[in-house]
């Protein structure tokens, strides 16, 4: 952060962030009236008269003839009708825009509210649809409608606006036009009926339009639009290099639900704007919210947050300064911004406020403490509130616990003759203080006092204590009770707070097992929409879309989950955007489903769509954060599966071009011998003819026999080769006993060579095999062959099959041959290595070893040459690995 040159970098990348869609221009008033409009048409004409493609989105002229005369000689784009209610209204046509697509596009009002059952139910929405598309937009806005300035304009003008623009829109501005008017002019213009209809105007004069008003907007609007220079001169003198320039670091706003939450979000907002520095809104809890009010305040809080453009986070933690003071560590914030709450006057005395501990304990922070209008009121009415009673099942557990404790406390006297009562009451102290809230707590302490006092202190009925030692025992008692069940109350916290923290990560650590154990993208994405459902209690759909490269797509969805139209264009416009739509957003809110982009390797890569229960109103925070990082891992398993099927095609496209290098290769050799054999003997037929004996003519005739069917042989090795096609070693797999892969093989070589005995010996226990059979089948026949050709008469070929401590499949070819030096038992299967035996002798083919070595391996097995039985002899050991048969398919994607 303080070397220039990465301020230069991050300065230079935030310029083509902005240049990478289209240009934001913002024609900014203090008032209605000023001219907004007016001055955009204005713009608008001159630009159309230097050939710039522009269209007129929409434009309210309200009625202003000179308005409506600058829309003369402009395209202007037809609206679109939306029914509502009985009636149509005119909104801008989106579609119609986009596919139009010009260089410039006119859109007024950006704070505008559309339609129900529209795309987006705001206009600065479609404005932000349009600049993604490289479409640059003209918009007029009034400074009310800013966001972060509502709670401020309601307190200027006692007006609360109710259609308002996030200020992240405001981050893509390109140009922004203050369009100024002294408060007198637009006042007397309101007068000439120029802004409102008269009746509306003389009851606006009245209120919004008073000139203390509209003095005090059209100083926000300068303010805002003197803000927005000033970042973008910083930007610029950052990106040129300048020195001097020093980038913030980030704000910090803590909420808690109690009042006020969004007022001090907009504060916040206002406070990063003017640093220039990133912010984020928190909320420590230590145990899950039991108010659903809280809950609901801090759900729009952190939703207004999003909107503003800053990043939420829900911290857990037994005590709110080390969790804000932690994460404030741990983010680079310098400013913590939080709102004053209800100071108890005992633990101002000891220092033991939040702002106190915060003051003490951050002194690296700027602290900026907001006294929200109306919080300590609201403050003080909580306080009584919970101090009139407790929770619900709370006051009869502090009863009964105070009974059980008296009850027991009277059998432990009379019975067991204990004199000190005091650890009973403590101990029933302590057991409500683990199960209920602090209050509980000392509630429990303050009745066991006065319990034990009024029971079995003397003089006993009576609150009166008599001898001094009492007096000590009873204070100290309550002393301990006190201590105790702050202690207990606190633990429980504590582990209410690692509960919740733990509860993210374990439903993180199972998804990422289940998806670790995906072998493929149908697993990957059955995985996903299953742990979906289960985490969300609800309906998932997940669509995974063809790499660009080439390669398969996948869906997984339960066959009860319908989907319509409407889900289908809120999915589509997730995965042109890249943003969550449909239900609990504000695009294509109509929808049933919620729509999350799946993201890999900052690609889209498909979509998951959520549909929870009707009853499901709203999304808590950690809902959302936990629903994005699974549809993370989720974009990441399936990238994962992605380049593992992209390196098993590269490793068996590998292994297919080397056999098919060595069939090409082969030809030349190999097929010459018996060609020539069979043309040599054809020819002494056709030359001698009946000169030649009957027994030459048999011999001859024998030859050609012979070699043709050694000649078939060989174009039986090229065909089960070539005939996998030029995508690849397809490896079409089947069950099948390793007993009828033998038996075929050592038949089809018994109908060229029958006088070949086999001893074969295959243990019972041996299952299936999930292979090609053909093409194993060929792999055997190639190794017997081999050990036949070099056995002595009369030994037999030694087949044996079984399976090691691993679960292996090993198939051991022996035979009683001459056997190989260790030295060439990996060299036998090289290509055209020559050697006197093995199928590299005179006669062999220099194929059948190769070709055997290429087929195991595309099967993710290994083939070997060992030492054969009692040192005589040569064994070709082949390892395959095994697989279980396959169970269920499991349910239909």
């Amino acid at each position: 952060m303080g070397d220039p040159r990465n301020r230069r970098a991050d300065a230079l990348i935030g310029e083509l962030r902005r240049e990478g869609g289209g240009r934001l221009t913002v024609f900014l008033g203090a008032a209605p009236g000023v001219g907004k409009t007016y001055a955009m048409l204005s713009r608008a004409r001159e630009l159309r008269r230097r050939g710039v493609d522009l269209v007129v989105g929409l434009v309210e002229t309200h009625g202003r003839s000179e308005t409506a005369a600058l829309t003369e000689g402009l395209e202007v784009l037809p609206r679109r009708q939306a029914p509502y209610q009985g009636r149509l209204i005119e909104e801008m046509d989106l579609d119609a825009l986009l596919a139009r697509r010009p260089q410039l596009a006119l859109v007024d009002e950006l704070a505008h509210r559309n339609a129900p059952g529209s795309r987006h139910e705001r206009r600065w929405q479609d404005v932000a649809e349009l600049l993604d598309a490289g479409i640059d937009v003209y918009t007029t806005v009034n400074i009310q409608h800013l966001e972060s300035l509502n709670d401020l304009v309601h307190g200027i003008t006692g007006v609360r606006v109710a259609e308002t623009v996030p200020d992240a829109v405001f981050d893509r501005l390109r140009d922004i036009v203050l369009v100024d008017l002294p408060p007198r002019e637009l006042i007397e213009r309101l007068k000439q009926g120029k802004v409102y209809v008269p009746e509306q105007a003389a009851q606006a004069l009245q209120a919004f339009f008073s000139p203390s008003n509209l003095t005090a907007l059209r100083e926000l609007a300068m303010q805002t639009a003197a803000d927005r220079v000033d970042s973008d001169l910083r930007e610029t003198q950052a990106a040129r290099g300048l020195p001097g320039i020093a980038l913030r670091r980030r704000v910090l706003v803590a909420i808690d639900g109690h009042g006020r939450s969004e007022y001090l979000v907009r504060i916040g907002r206002r406070l990063a704007e003017r640093r220039d520095a990133p912010w984020s809104v928190v909320n420590v809890q230590a145990g899950p919210v039991a108010d659903p009010a809280v809950q609901l305040e801090l759900d729009r809080a952190f939703a207004l947050a999003r909107t503003l453009g800053a990043e939420t986070q829900v911290l857990h933690g037994p005590g709110i300064v080390d969790a804000l003071l932690d994460h404030a560590a741990h983010n680079g914030v310098s400013s913590i911004v939080l709102g004053r709450t209800r100071e108890r006057p005992v633990a101002r005395l000891f220092n033991r406020t939040l702002t106190q501990q915060l003051l003490q304990h951050g002194a690296h922070y700027d602290l900026t403490i907001i006294n929200a209008p109306g919080a300590r009121a609201r403050s003080r009415r909580r306080a009584r509130t919970a101090g009139a009673g407790l929770a619900r099942t709370e006051p009869l557990l502090v009863a009964i616990a105070t009974a059980l404790a008296v009850a027991i406390a009277a059998v432990a006297e009379r019975w067991l003759g204990l004199e000190d009562l005091s650890m009973v009451f403590i101990v029933a102290v302590v057991l409500v203080a683990s199960r209920t809230r602090m209050i509980a707590a000392v509630a429990t302490a303050v009745l066991c006092f006065l319990a034990y006092n009024l029971f079995f202190i003397e003089p006993r009925f009576t609150l009166y204590i008599g001898a001094r030692q009492g007096i000590v025992t009873v204070l100290l008692f309550l002393g301990a009770a006190l201590i105790a069940g702050r202690l207990a109350s606190r633990l429980r916290m504590q582990v209410l707070a690692l509960r919740a923290a733990n509860a993210h990560a374990t439903v993180l650590q199972a998804f990422g097992r289940q998806l670790a154990a995906a072998t493929d993208l149908d697993g990957v994405v059955r995985a996903g929409r299953q742990a979906l459902e289960s985490a969300f209690d609800g309906t998932a759909w997940i669509v995974v879309d063809a790499p660009p490269t080439g390669g398969a797509s996948a869906e997984a969805r339960s066959p009860e989950a319908a989907i319509d139209d409407l889900d289908r264009a809120a999915a589509e416009w997730t995965r042109r955007h890249r943003q969550p739509a449909g239900r609990h957003t504000d695009t294509l809110a109509g929808s049933a489903w919620w729509f999350l982009p799946i993201a890999a390797d900052r690609a889209l890569i498909g979509v998951a769509g959520l549909r929870l229960a009707p009853a499901t109103t709203r999304l808590g925070v950690e809902q959302r954060r936990l629903a994005e990082a699974m549809v993370d891992d989720l974009g990441q398993a399936v990238l994962r599966t992605r380049l593992g099927a992209d390196l098993e095609q590269a490793r068996v496209g590998a292994e297919t071009e080397r056999l098919r290098s060595a069939l090409l290769s082969s030809v030349s050799h190999d097929l010459r011998s018996p060609l020539s054999a069979m043309i040599g003997a054809a020819d002494s037929l056709a030359s001698y003819g009946e000169a030649i004996g009957a027994g030459d003519r048999a011999a001859l005739l024998e030859t050609i026999r012979l070699e043709g069917e050694r000649l078939d042989r060989y174009i039986q090795n090229l065909l089960d080769m070539t005939r996998l096609g030029h995508a690849g070693l397809r490896l079409n797999r089947d069950w099948i006993g390793i007993d009828e892969l033998v038996g075929s093989a050592t038949g089809r070589l018994q109908r060229y060579q029958p006088d070949v005995r086999f001893g074969i010996d295959i243990a019972p226990d041996i299952g299936p095999l999930w292979v090609h059979p053909a093409l194993v089948e060929q792999a055997l026949f190639n190794v017997i062959e081999n050990a036949a050709r070099f056995s002595p008469p009369g030994q037999a070929v030694t087949i044996a099959a079984g399976t090691d401590a691993e679960g292996r499949l090993h198939i051991d070819i022996g035979d009683r041959g001459p056997g190989i030096p260790e030295a060439e038992r990996t060299r036998i299967f090289d290509m055209f290595y020559s050697v006197e035996r093995g199928d590299r002798g005179r006669q062999g083919t220099g194929l059948g070893l190769a070709i055997s070595q290429g087929i195991v391996g595309a099967h993710g097995g290994s083939i070997e040459a060992l030492p054969g039985a009692d040192g005589a002899g040569t064994t070709i050991r082949i390892t395959l690995p095994r697989n279980e048969p396959p169970g269920p398919t499991g349910e239909p994607d």
